[in-house]
């Protein structure tokens, strides 16, 4: 089998397609799979010492880039379903899969023209604009949560989970102490200003975080600089990063998070049985971040803080808070590996596999 999975923009749409890839070879080591995405240097990143293969396909997003972008993006598509044609005609390509985000229109188009089986995978509570407009071409729709059933037909879509690399999953977590040592600030695959500035803040305000935590940040390349410069100011033992290669590991590692929202990133830190301190990134489409923090915030497994609220004061709170609890800590623990979904590659893979099959 032949596959091919449009995966790029950021590690939301990236790392699900990695870990699929893997699922794909693990089942059956002569399945070809390549990934195409943006040819940026952060996917490169992302890719690690993973031997997938990576094509690149000349494309730009369009929702919330302005008009002139958005126009200049457009222009792109046309010229992106002919050559996304031609690659999958040289792949021999038995099925396309969707990730989301604005690399998937372009092949998932090209695919139905060429009648490739064509599959969607949908990790947010609320779908993106691409997957909404594409939910009609699919073949099959695979969601992370039960809110995002109602955006595609019924009859297409199955529950199954965000799939993540195999990483998170073995080995399986220990039980979390309640004490809060370690803490990781994360703000995605390409960091987040606010995020960076109230955790800054927060170091240089409170005495406790700066003596009683180990601090490993991951900034982004834009502002690592900035951050680097911040921490040096003050007196804490922090480790700063552009990028966490090891996220696995380092995840494991950790006894609170501080991150975004994307389905994934909250998949990833279930898998790991982690407590979380959430921010919703206020921009993402549809309000989807805040949604996906919104479910694992009733689940007792994390704390969420919007943006607007958000300031250093208010940040050295809530984890101070939180040092403070250790019951309370533990039982967020508790509920995040309650909520992990650790089979939704292998169900994905299985899924594809038999509608690859099928007439």
């Amino acid at each position: 089998m032949n596959v091919v999975i449009a995966a790029g923009g950021t590690g939301g749409h990236f790392y699900p397609a990695i870990a699929l890839a893997e699922e794909f070879r693990r089942q059956n080591p002569r399945t070809s799979v390549t990934l195409i995405g943006t040819g940026r240097a952060l996917e490169q990143m992302m890719m690690g010492e993973t031997n997938i293969n990576i094509e690149p396909l000349q494309v730009q997003g369009i929702v919330g880039k302005g008009l002139v972008a958005s126009l200049r993006g457009l222009l792109l598509v046309p010229s992106a379903i002919w050559k996304a044609m031609q690659f999958l005609r040289v792949q021999r390509a038995d099925l396309v899969i969707g990730t989301g985000g604005y690399t998937s229109p372009p092949v998932v188009i090209a695919a139905w023209l060429l009648g490739i089986k064509r599959v969607l995978l949908e990790p947010n509570a609320i779908p993106g604009l691409a997957n909404r407009v594409l939910g009609p071409l699919a073949h099959r729709v695979f969601v992370s949560f039960e809110h995002a059933r109602s955006y595609f037909n019924p009859e297409k879509v199955k529950l199954v989970g965000a799939p993540i690399r195999k990483a998170f999953v073995d080995p399986p977590p220990v039980a979390h102490s309640g004490e809060i040592k370690t803490l990781l600030v994360c703000g995605g695959s390409q960091g987040a200003t606010a995020i960076n500035t109230a955790t800054i803040e927060a170091v240089k305000q409170s005495d406790r975080l700066r003596t009683e935590l180990q601090i490993i940040h991951q900034t982004g390349m834009a502002d690592l600089g900035r951050v680097q410069k911040a921490y040096e100011h003050v007196d804490a033992r922090a480790e700063v990063v552009p990028f966490i290669k090891d996220m696995p590991k380092t995840l494991r590692d950790a006894d609170l998070v501080i991150s975004r929202c994307g389905a994934l990133t909250l998949a990833e830190i279930s898998a790991c049985g982690k407590p979380a301190v959430l921010i919703p990134y206020p921009a993402a489409t549809h309000g989807h971040q805040e949604h996906n923090a919104r479910v694992v915030e009733q689940a007792g497994a994390g704390v969420m803080l919007l943006q607007s609220e958000l300031t250093g004061s208010r940040l050295a709170e809530v984890i101070e808070s939180l040092i403070d609890n250790q019951e309370k800590v533990r039982s967020m623990a508790q509920e995040s590996l309650a909520l992990r979904k650790i089979d939704s590659a292998e169900a994905t893979v299985r899924e594809c596999a038999e509608l690859v099959a099928s007439p």
